[in-house]
């Protein structure tokens, strides 16, 4: 008897992770459906993706761009539905006829539907670093209370997934697990002489060696804030802490992450440096299906290389480490603070080195308070955009 087909809604449509999601799923109708597809303004590209997929609800955050929407899809035939605001993006997160929930909004914004597809015990894709990094011991609790399935999406996590026991919520110690090897290709910068980075430009952080991102994250792994985003959110998905996780630069970015078990034997996933495979894997777990990815070419791969990473050169991946070990609404005002300094960078109001620069006065002129209510978390995340914005003001551009 064949499997009944499985209801997508996809948060976050518009971006590589929502594409990508919507190729691997396109690849194979006779077992997923799209039931809602989200974006924030591009309204033109969640039109043409409305047309090919034909989901029952179509979100736009931006009211205006919902009005387009709607008038458009109603021009061309569409039988969409055209929702808008925080209501719609929470509101097709929780429908009875959606099983998989992609959360690939980025930022605080994605934060209350990915919440919201815990709560209704939905199978969450997790590509949204703020779930975890904002709201960690929240965000679990609520998937363990309402028997949703995690999954993650980011290469490196889910590189770790499949390398781990199936037991593993048991604790790493318990299930023979020594330690998490989690991967990094070091960026664009990986070699570039210390004293050249202060003269670094956007377009140079932007250009990422192996990976094809948005431009905020692309600045993100130049500066290793998104391998120590990456580090909190481990924490939290393998219940351990930043000293069970030793970050490893491995320029090739073919192994995704390994973890290392108590016999001394290292698993490792390794893949082209492509979306699709985590998705793919996360949609049919524990299946496999096709995700249109080539195979793996070792022989022109030829070698992998392995460096440990130069804290002095990242600071940001210090600062990462040291918010989850003083927990609480820590890790909420790194995440801000960044956020803040990405974009002043990128807008050509600081320079490169000033990024951790502003993080750390950040964090040190802010308390950690309890993360223990998303009313608690937003105002921190608010408090620590508006310190990062006046510690960014007061920075002179060298």
């Amino acid at each position: 008897m064949a499997e009944p087909i499985k209801g997508v809604c996809v948060l976050g449509a518009t971006g590589s992770i929502g594409v990508s999601t919507l190729d691997v799923v396109a690849r194979h109708p006779e077992r997923y459906r799209v039931v809602a597809l989200t974006a924030n303004r591009q309204v033109e590209r969640l039109q043409q993706q409305c047309l090919e997929h034909s989901p029952r609800f179509a979100v736009m955050v931006d009211e205006n761009a919902a009005e387009q929407l709607r008038q458009g899809l109603q021009q061309l035939g569409s039988a969409t539905e055209v929702l808008s605001g925080g209501e719609g993006l929470e509101y097709v997160a929780s429908l009875d006829e959606v099983d998989t929930v992609m959360a690939a909004i980025v930022g605080a914004a994605g934060l209350p539907p990915t919440l919201a597809a815990a709560r209704h015990g939905k199978r969450v894709l997790l590509a949204n670093k703020e779930a975890l990094v904002m709201s960690g011991q929240l965000f679990m609790d609520e998937v363990h209370q309402h028997g949703a399935k995690l999954l993650p999406i980011d290469s490196e996590h889910n590189a770790i997934f499949q390398c781990m026991p199936v037991d593993f919520e048991q604790g790493l110690p318990q299930v023979g697990v020594r330690r998490i090897l989690l991967t990094a290709s070091g960026g664009p910068f990986r070699s570039t002489p210390l004293e050249q980075l202060a003269a670094v430009t956007p377009e140079q952080a932007v250009a990422h060696p192996n990976w094809s991102m948005g431009r905020k994250i692309s600045v993100d792994s130049a500066t290793m804030m998104n391998k120590g985003l990456e580090v909190i959110e481990a924490c939290w998905l393998f219940k351990t802490t930043p000293a069970n996780i030793q970050v490893v630069l491995h320029p090739q970015s073919v192994i995704h992450s390994m973890v290392e078990y108590a016999d001394g034997s290292v698993l490792a996933q390794l893949g082209n440096p492509d979306m699709r495979t985590p998705i793919a894997h996360a949609l049919a777990w524990p299946e496999r299906i096709d995700s249109g990815v080539p195979s793996l070419d070792m022989f022109s791969v030829a070698r992998l290389d392995f460096e440990e990473p130069d804290l002095q050169r990242f600071p940001c991946l210090r600062l990462s480490m040291e918010a989850m070990e003083r927990g609480g609404t820590a890790p909420t005002i790194l995440n801000a603070a960044n956020e803040i300094a990405v974009e002043a960078f990128l807008d050509q109001r600081i320079g490169f080195t000033a990024i951790p620069e502003i993080i750390e006065t950040t964090l040190t002129r802010l308390p950690a308070n309890p993360a223990d209510s998303l009313a608690r978390i937003f105002d921190d995340d608010a408090a620590a955009r508006a310190v990062a914005g006046e510690v960014v003001a007061g920075v002179r551009k060298p």
